[in-house]
């Protein structure tokens, strides 16, 4: 990195946060304008990776810059910025899709490092029955397919088994052996969060996430991150809690 890269991050006043943007910046080769962009639409504290304890964080890190490896928490944010699709007030899933297949290039660049664009509509075959799956990505970075459901309205519990059939579908029929177990990413407009806690979706390799269609207020972006991380601290307190 330059040295105006280091300038770009020497405001950030967290030494985990400062460390991630300058491990993405490195492995990713952003420019500067890249990173300041990255550090302003907060992709830090939308990764999955920062709602874990610092430890966890620091560990991730470390693996990432001596093994070059990273990890679904690296890569998986929430929410999505996705107003570059132009959407507005209401719309279906077809809309949504169709929009961002129009705007893919873009919707890679938010998705975030090493995807690439598979399938649309992907056909899936079981005891003679056509499922078919919105959209299907490659992560170079981790090794495995992605599975991408689009949905308009909150989440709700039955998405979890719809994932569960694709991505073991995929396991079976499509994973090549170097390769890991497919991940999936459901894209929603709202989230429940003690359904999904009590789904423990995290250990089904699904990650649910809410898609924005239009840029927020910074301050509204802030204090809506700000709250998802302290309810993550509680819920990782309480785990130790019921674990004593």
């Amino acid at each position: 990195m330059s040295w105006t890269h280091f300038i770009a991050l020497m405001p950030l006043k967290d030494p985990l946060q400062r460390d991630y943007y300058a491990q993405m910046a490195s492995a990713e080769r952003w420019s500067v304008r890249t990173l300041r962009e990255r550090i302003d639409s907060m992709l830090y504290e939308r990764t999955a990776l920062s709602q874990k304890p610092g430890e966890t964080i620091a560990q991730e890190l470390a693996t990432m810059r001596d093994a070059q490896r990273m990890s679904p928490a690296l890569v998986m944010r929430d929410p999505y910025i996705l107003d570059f699709l132009g959407l507005r007030d209401t719309w279906q899933e077809g809309d949504l899709e169709a929009a961002i297949i129009r705007e893919m290039e873009s919707f890679l660049l938010e998705l975030g490092a090493g995807f690439s664009f598979v399938a649309r509509q992907k056909r899936i075959q079981i005891d003679g029955e056509d499922f078919h799956l919105d959209l299907l990505f490659y992560n170079r970075k981790l090794r495995r397919l992605v599975a991408v459901e689009l949905k308009v309205g909150e989440f709700k519990a039955a998405f979890k088994g719809q994932m569960e059939l694709y991505l073991r579908w995929l396991d079976k029929h499509e994973r090549e052996p170097e390769e890991a177990s497919p991940l999936g990413i459901i894209l929603c407009t709202g989230k429940k969060r003690e359904q999904i806690e009590l789904l423990e979706l995290d250990k089904s390799g699904i990650h649910v996430a809410e898609y924005l269609t239009a840029l927020p207020p910074r301050g509204v972006l802030v204090e809506r991150l700000q709250q998802a991380t302290q309810r993550a601290q509680l819920q990782i307190e309480q785990r130790k809690t019921d674990n004593e």
